[in-house]
């Protein structure tokens, strides 16, 4: 299902670092993001409500843009 937030999603395995882009524009880095969770996280239904409870919070981030 498309999102109604985020416009797409990179994942580096090598460095565990989750690009999330916002259909706003803006762009985050998650650090430390396990495989597993990614994998979880594009295997859900929602990936804004994933994003929201599994990975905020959780993750150290950086606003790229």
């Amino acid at each position: 299902m498309p999102s109604t937030v985020i416009a797409h999603t990179n994942y580096d395995a090598a460095k565990k670092i989750l690009r999330v882009t916002f259909l706003s524009g803006s762009v985050y880095e998650y650090k430390n993001v396990e495989e597993q969770v990614y994998a979880d996280y594009k295997k859900a239904f929602s990936k804004g409500i994933f994003l929201n409870q599994n990975i905020k919070g959780k993750y150290a981030y950086q606003k790229i843009k």
